[in-house]
């Protein structure tokens, strides 16, 4: 038996699966949970040895003959983390996620510099928001001035799995582009943003090398070997951030096909084979991880939201759909805007979770479940009608993340997008994207299927797929949604 391995560094786990490509079935996978800082500021940090542990923790809990049948793997990680890394190769200090908002005053002095919005995104694709990598850098040159000068290398979550893995310090192109630092039309990094972020220090020469998706970043070294009890030797592809890393796990790998994903964040995305640039900045101008491009919305709150009312409401995950389901869509009138992290899309980094349309008949607790459900999907909906304008109009959308297991939740995202919903028993989309990634780049080196559409029809499709058209109550949420964005733009100011 032979075996390939995605990894899929989350936020909340670091997850191992081991799959078996001859025989097209998973053998064996494997999680451990991260732990994570937070502050009334919006920091939300986590030690990347947490990371290194959580992965020892996950291949411990696979059998050793199964660990010894892998040739290759890859590695999915959440995006925009910032990883500064001293000469030796040690993390200087906590890492900053995706989901940290703490650094908005860096946003607004990167992009006032490098010409405002519209000239930053014409330039470069995208403007720094707070969830970039980019503000992180400035913010740890403005806060630990003695640690930026001995940072000699910045790596996101995945590469620096990748690094530890392989000894090499190597990125992607699809993960680079949710720095804010790389020049999505050129596929270099941006120069203008880069002396905007210190006019003095040649950060280039920080920057790891960009390499293509399909080449390896490397190959399991011996101590790696020993660290993981993976096989020593074995290759390493070059892995990507999460949303790339589960577009191919859902098969978003070429045009046409869109995914949404329900997951700690909320995230739409679609192939593209040119890059997409969005002039409201609603949209990323991201490149994939297969060798093209993949524009995507990214709302930093989805699935914390019910998370958030369960806990309020002391009710179990398995209760959520029979609750929202005892309650009618649009909640009886309560409106919630989920911005319980700040958020990206609209890009409000004040913004608080706000529960609005109170009366004294519809505070229920199946209106608040429901209703919070609804929101998730409202952020999408944003995403949804820039997409259609850029010209993308999907004729249906692929359904991944936790959120879509909930049968109540797929029906709600096919009424309030008005499109028609698929769900495949393909549960774990990025660390299969991993797999599928990894088994890529084996190819093009010994031979083998090397166009990446026909490994991901034949690995990804899953083997059920269940489809969710639009119902009676699409009708009532377009009404739902007009109220939701004037809430919307009444808020604008308080959380901008």
């Amino acid at each position: 038996m032979k075996t390939i391995i995605g990894i899929d560094l989350g936020t909340q786990s670091t997850k191992v699966l081991f799959y078996d490509f001859e025989n097209k079935r998973i053998i064996a996978s494997a999680s451990s949970p991260h732990n994570m800082i937070s502050k009334e500021d919006g920091t939300r940090e986590q030690e990347a040895s947490w990371w290194i542990d959580a992965a020892i923790e996950a291949f411990g809990q696979i059998d050793k003959d199964v660990r010894d049948s892998a040739i290759a793997l890859g590695v999915s990680g959440q995006q925009h983390g910032f990883v500064p890394l001293d000469k030796e190769g040690i993390v200087l200090r906590p890492v900053k996620l995706w989901c940290d908002t703490s650094t908005q005053d860096q946003c607004d002095t990167i992009n006032k510099k490098a010409g405002g919005f519209d000239r930053i995104i014409s330039h470069a694709g995208n403007p720094v928001y707070a969830g970039y990598t980019a503000s992180k850098i400035l913010w740890l040159k403005e806060n630990h001035k003695d640690l930026y000068d001995r940072m000699e290398t910045v790596l996101l979550p995945h590469d620096y799995l990748n690094f530890r893995l392989t000894g090499e310090k190597v990125m992607e192109y699809g993960d680079a582009s949710g720095t804010a630092l790389l020049d999505v039309h050129k596929r270099i990094w941006s120069e203008e943003v880069l002396t905007a972020l210190d006019p003095v220090r040649d950060l280039k020469a920080a920057l790891p090398k960009l390499i293509d998706a399909h080449e390896p970043a490397g190959y399991v070294t011996a101590e790696a070997s020993e660290l993981f009890g993976i096989p020593q030797g074995i290759l390493v592809s070059s892995g990507g951030g999460d949303n790339m890393i589960a577009a191919i796990g859902t098969g978003a790998v070429a045009d046409g096909v869109m995914t949404m994903s329900l997951g700690t964040s909320g995230t739409l995305y679609g192939y593209s084979d040119k890059p997409v640039i969005d002039p409201e900045g609603n949209i990323a101008a991201f490149c994939s991880s297969t060798g093209g491009w993949l524009p995507l919305l990214c709302t930093m709150n989805c699935t914390v939201s019910t998370e958030v009312m369960r806990k309020l409401l002391k009710i179990g995950i398995e209760q959520i759909d029979e609750l929202a389901g005892s309650a009618e869509a649009g909640s009886g009138g309560l409106i919630m805007l989920p911005y319980f992290n700040g958020e990206r899309t609209p890009n409000f980094p004040n913004g608080k979770g706000t529960l609005t349309g109170m009366d004294m008949e519809n505070v229920t607790e199946a209106n608040i479940i429901r209703c919070s459900m609804e929101s998730a999907i409202f952020g999408m909906k944003v995403g949804l009608d820039s997409f259609i304008k850029l010209g993308f109009k999907p004729a249906e959308i692929i359904l991944t993340g936790g959120g879509s297991k909930s049968l109540k939740w797929r029906q709600i995202a096919a009424d309030i997008l008005q499109t028609p919903v698929v769900v495949t028993d393909n549960a774990e989309a990025a660390a299969m994207g991993g797999a599928v990634q990894a088994l890529w780049s084996f190819n093009h080196i010994h031979g083998g299927e090397q166009e990446l559409k026909v490994l991901t029809d034949t690995h990804c499709s899953g083997t059920e797929v269940l489809k969710y058209e639009p119902g009676p109550h699409a009708e009532i949420y377009k009404e739902v949604y007009g109220i939701y964005k004037q809430y919307i733009d009444a808020l604008t100011g308080l959380f901008s």
